[in-house]
């Protein structure tokens, strides 16, 4: 069904005077200008990894990398991909270009790969690997609070508490 449309559309562009507009019908999504990595900026551990990937984004692919700061009082997740601040909290989110979401390990493989690092995103997705990668990043994400001194934070936004 989708091929028999899309021959259509092909037939009938180059009967009119434009046929130039064929490649724009076959869009389903319109391309995001970016990866979009949604990040907690008041974890400790993930501030370090984000500006080292910062820093390889800089080198190897300029603005093909967006980084958001879930942890800033403006954050609207409706923005992006409708995930909300406490979702976003729970495990790595990050949007591709084509505004598809991934997240956990395979988040991961899209952000790696869009700062460069394209050999670790197929590294950590080998059949061998990817269950390591998953447990040890469950386990992460289910102690990142307490390890990094937020375990008291369930709701709202989530600060390390003073010591």
């Amino acid at each position: 069904m989708i091929a028999r449309n899309a021959l259509i559309r092909l037939r009938s562009c180059f009967r009119t005077a434009n046929a130039v507009s064929a490649r724009h019908l076959y869009r389903t999504h319109p391309k995001s200008s970016s990866v979009r990595v949604l990040y907690d900026g008041e974890c400790p551990i993930c501030v370090k990894e984000i500006h080292f990937l910062q820093f390889l984004q800089k080198k190897n692919r300029p603005e093909e990398v967006e980084f958001v700061d879930i942890s800033l009082q403006g954050y609207d997740g409706a923005k992006y991909g409708g995930i909300s601040y406490e979702r976003a909290m729970e495990e790595m989110h990050v949007i591709d270009e084509k505004d598809q979401v991934h997240v956990g390990v395979p988040a991961f493989e899209v952000m790696y790969t869009a700062v460069g690092l394209d050999w670790l995103g197929r590294l950590i997705s080998w059949p061998y690997i990817r269950p390591l990668m998953d447990r040890a990043y469950d386990t992460f994400a289910r102690n990142r609070l307490k390890w990094t001194g937020r375990d008291e934070c369930t709701t709202g936004r989530c600060v390390k508490k003073d010591e």
